[in-house]
C-alpha cells in the first residue's frame, strides 16, 4: 500500500523508501485503488480536500484527483514525493509525520492507507493525534494497518508492526473517533497478509 512507511526502527523503513523509490513505484502504483478509496469517497461531497499522509508515488492523490477531489500528499521519502509530484500533478509536502506540525491545516478528510505499519504500538496515539489535527471539526480518516500479533519481516528488510482489532480500537476510543465503517481483506499483492480498513469520524457529533 501507499506511504511514507517511514519507521522508526530505522534501516526497517526509511531506507528502504529512500532508496529503492522506484522498486516501491513499480510494486505498487499500478493497484487500483477504486475499492478502498471509495470507502472514504462515499463519505464525501464532491471537491472535498483531503491530505494523503504517506503518498507514495502518487498513485491514490492522481485517482481522487480524476474525480474530482482536492488532494494533497504528505510523504518522508524526498524521492517518493518527487515522483508523487510528477505522476499526479498535485501538491505534495515533503515531511516527517511524527514530528510535523499538521494544525494549521483545515481538510475534510485523511487517508492514511499503509501509511503507519513501521510505526511502534507506543507511538500511534501521539501520531494520530498529531495528524487529526490536520482535520476540519468533523472531518474523517481512512486507516488501514497489517493484522497479526508482534512484527513481520520482509527479505529487503523493512519490518512491519502487526495489530489486532481490539488493540486499534481501545487508541481510537482514547481519542473521541467513532468507527463508521470496518473492513477486513487480504492482500491484493496475495502475499496472504490481512489488512485492517477503519473509516472514522474525528467526533463523535458527525
Amino acid at each position: 500500500m501507499n506511504l511514507t512507511k517511514i519507521s522508526a526502527s530505522g534501516k526497517g523503513g526509511r531506507d528502504y523508501y529512500d532508496t529503492c523509490f522506484q522498486e516501491y513505484h513499480r510494486n505498487t502504483f499500478n493497484i487500483d485503488p477504486t475499492k478502498f478509496l471509495s470507502v472514504l469517497t462515499n463519505h464525501l461531497t464532491g471537491g472535498a480536500s483531503i491530505l494523503d499522509i504517506g503518498c507514495g508515488s502518487g498513485r491514490d492523490l492522481l485517482w481522487l484527483k480524476n474525480k474530482g477531489y482536492k488532494p494533497t500528499g504528505f510523504e518522508r521519502s524526498q524521492n517518493l514525493a518527487e515522483l508523487a509530484r510528477k505522476n499526479s500533478g498535485c501538491r505534495v509536502v515533503n515531511g516527517d509525520f511524527t514530528r510535523y506540525d499538521f494544525s494549521g491545516y483545515h481538510y475534510d478528510a485523511l487517508l492514511l492507507v499503509g501509511a503507519l505499519v513501521h510505526l511502534p504500538h507506543p507511538e500511534l496515539f501521539s501520531v494520530l493525534l498529531r495528524a487529526s489535527s490536520a482535520l476540519k471539526q468533523r472531518g474523517i480518516i481512512y486507516l488501514s494497518m497489517k493484522e497479526g500479533i508482534g512484527q513481520s519481516h520482509t527479505k529487503d528488510g523493512r519490518v512491519f508492526i502487526l495489530w489486532q482489532c481490539e488493540q486499534l480500537e481501545k487508541i481510537f476510543l482514547d481519542l473521541g473517533f467513532v468507527i463508521l465503517d470496518f473492513v477486513r481483506n487480504k492482500s491484493v499483492l496475495k502475499t496472504g497478509e490481512v489488512w485492517l480498513s477503519y473509516l472514522l469520524a474525528k467526533e463523535r457529533n458527525i
